[in-house]
């Protein structure tokens, strides 16, 4: 199996590359270069691993939530590069991404990104070799998160920087710990784009949508 991944949708920027078995990344905090730096990765990584673009079995992208350029930049080249090589994409969460890295740390995995405006994108997942989403993706004020009904559960993403005090206080003695410093790697999308891959959730190049979870621009 031979699988591309790129994330944009905050302020990182990341690819990974996965050649039966073996891993290969780039990753930089790089506000507002996007655009710049993605492609340049993406060569790099393919170029280093002698690998085809044509020789791919599938390009997963993350969706979003995030930034809503950074979204677009992320689905517009998976779609035009999923339409060169004329292969499939994988849609993934950049909030399950998030979560994905840190799916060891406790049952639950709370992941929030700052989405401005006083709200965050928000989901919760319980922990596994795969995260899986509980209940659904939200764009929410901190205030209104409500968490009823679950064992320990770790923190991640750039909401629990902005709102910490709020959130420390909605996960109350079930949060087992966070970080607010992480954001969402390719690396850690590989392991859900290999499991959508082995389940067949492919899409067609089109299909290559972003996810913003709400209509209002927040950059």
């Amino acid at each position: 199996m031979k699988l591309l991944a790129f994330d944009t949708s905050t302020e990182a920027c990341s690819a990974a590359l996965y050649i039966d078995g073996e891993i290969t990344s780039q990753f930089e905090v790089a506000p507002r270069r996007h655009a710049e730096l993605i492609l340049p990765m993406i060569d790099q990584l393919l170029a280093d691993a002698e690998c085809r673009l044509s020789d791919l079995d599938a390009i997963a992208f993350g969706r979003g939530p995030g930034a809503f350029t950074g979204v677009r930049i992320a689905a517009g080249i998976a779609q035009g590069l999923a339409f060169a090589a004329d292969i499939p994409v994988i849609a993934v969460s950049s909030l399950a991404t998030l979560a994905q890295a840190v799916t060891n740390n406790a049952d639950y995995i709370a992941a929030a990104i700052d989405a401005r405006m006083h709200e965050v994108y928000f989901g919760l997942y319980k922990s596994g070799t795969v995260v899986t989403l509980v209940d659904e993706e939200r764009v929410i004020p901190p205030d209104d998160i409500e968490i009823n009904n679950i064992s320990g559960c770790y923190g991640t993403g750039s909401g629990w920087i902005t709102y910490e005090s709020i959130l420390k206080t909605k996960l109350g003695n079930h949060l087992q710990g966070y970080d607010g410093a992480r954001y969402p790697d390719a690396r850690a999308m590989l392991d859900i784009a290999i499991q959508e891959f082995r389940d067949g959730k492919l899409r067609k190049p089109e299909e290559a949508i972003p996810v913003y979870l709400r209509d209002k621009v927040t950059g």
